[in-house]
């Protein structure tokens, strides 16, 4: 059963039930830097909010289970969910949605000769879980090592997965005799067909527990919200994600754990922005540089370095540090830097100044300035 106390995801996130990934995607980023706890430390009022936060977020960025959650509620994204299991007197014998259509598919079946056996107890995969970091431009480039909070589903610490009170052990379901399915035979419109659904005795389970844990009542898991230091690779990109396998949600009768994935935002720089494994900058330099040719300072993630522009540089010219780039992931080599040039014009300049560029300008005549010659001509 789903905690009462708990508030609806929409209404965490302060989003529509109609929001976009988009719109979800911004509200989540608003709201967890807010009750981040490195933006309030000590503050226990806001560690619980990030994880709810947190919590929300993992569910409604996830297809899958927003699908569910918008069907079935928290019970929809709850581990031991099963839409099969019944819904408990509606319908005569708490058959379910999912058992009244699911069945077509194995009479079909039968009828064939095909169909799938279902097999409840086989050891499955738990959820994947996701979190969120915001990295620096450097950070992108060069890796770093990040904490996250990951709120996910872990085997109950007191029962160790079994679901049952200290001491006892669950049973095997005398219906279905562990097997979690039931064969009956029903009379349709075509005839007498056998059908297999989920045992409604054990839910599917194939086990029944007589005295449930206190700690998870009779679930076997719990969810926890647990610190995990992530490594960022160097090379990655806005948008891309971090798995970080096994540290997911805990697996079903046996099964292994999820995974982690860790999405990736990247502040902008105020100098440089990236293309692919390359990075673009603009940088000013004066008219007296530009057209007589200097060494001048080249920012680059390195550090600065010098570069011999050349003389009659024009506005606009582009040219390369090689290797002074971004690297790839996974790999030691790296992109270029693009140096985009842009030639500052002089402001508020004294009488002698103008005059002393009115007297150049003359000197120059048309044959300095081959473009505006070609342009009028």
């Amino acid at each position: 059963m789903a905690d009462q106390n708990k508030r609806d995801y929409y209404e965490v996130l302060g989003v529509e039930k109609s929001a976009s990934d988009d719109e979800i995607k911004r509200a989540y980023r608003k709201m967890a830097q807010k009750y981040h706890p490195d933006m309030n430390p000590g503050d226990k009022d806001a560690e619980a909010r990030f994880m709810e936060v947190n919590e929300a977020h993992e569910v409604l960025s996830d297809p899958d289970k927003r699908a569910r959650y918008d069907q079935y509620g928290f019970a929809g994204v709850d581990p031991n969910f099963n839409p099969n299991a019944g819904f408990g007197g509606g319908f005569g014998g708490g058959a379910g949605f999912g058992d009244i259509f699911g069945g077509f598919g194995d009479i079909f079946g039968d009828i064939f000769g095909g169909g799938t056996q279902r097999r409840p107890n086989a050891p499955q995969k738990g959820q994947n879980v996701g979190a969120h970091v915001e990295i620096t431009f450097e950070e992108a480039a060069f890796g770093c090592k990040k904490e996250v909070m990951v709120g996910r589903i872990e085997d109950c610490p007191t029962c160790h997965g079994s679901g049952c009170a200290d001491g006892k052990s669950p049973e095997t379901c005398d219906q279905c005799r562990g097997t979690g399915t039931v064969r009956v035979t029903r009379q349709t419109a075509f005839g007498a067909f056998a059908q297999t659904s989920a045992c409604p005795k054990c839910g599917g389970t194939g086990k029944i527990i007589r005295e449930p844990c206190q700690t998870c009542k009779g679930r076997g898991k719990v969810r926890k919200n647990k610190k995990l230091e992530v490594s960022i690779p160097a090379g990655i990109d806005e948008g891309q994600s971090v798995r970080v396998r096994g540290e997911g949600s805990a697996g079903m009768n046996g099964g292994p754990s999820g995974d982690l994935l860790v999405g990736v935002d990247i502040r902008p720089h105020k100098i440089f922005k990236r293309d692919g494994a390359n990075v673009l900058c603009e940088m000013p330099i004066t008219f007296a540089q530009a057209a007589l040719g200097a060494e001048v300072e080249v920012p680059t993630l390195d550090g600065a370095v010098r570069y011999r522009v050349p003389e009659g540089t024009q506005t606009g010219t582009t040219f390369r540090l090689k290797g002074k780039g971004i690297p790839y992931v996974g790999y030691k080599n790296r992109g270029d830097q693009y140096v985009t040039v842009t030639v500052e014009t002089p402001t508020k300049l004294t009488k002698a100044q103008k005059d002393l560029l009115k007297q150049f300008d003359e000197s120059v005549g048309d044959g300095g300035h081959p473009k505006k010659k070609k342009f009028f001509g």
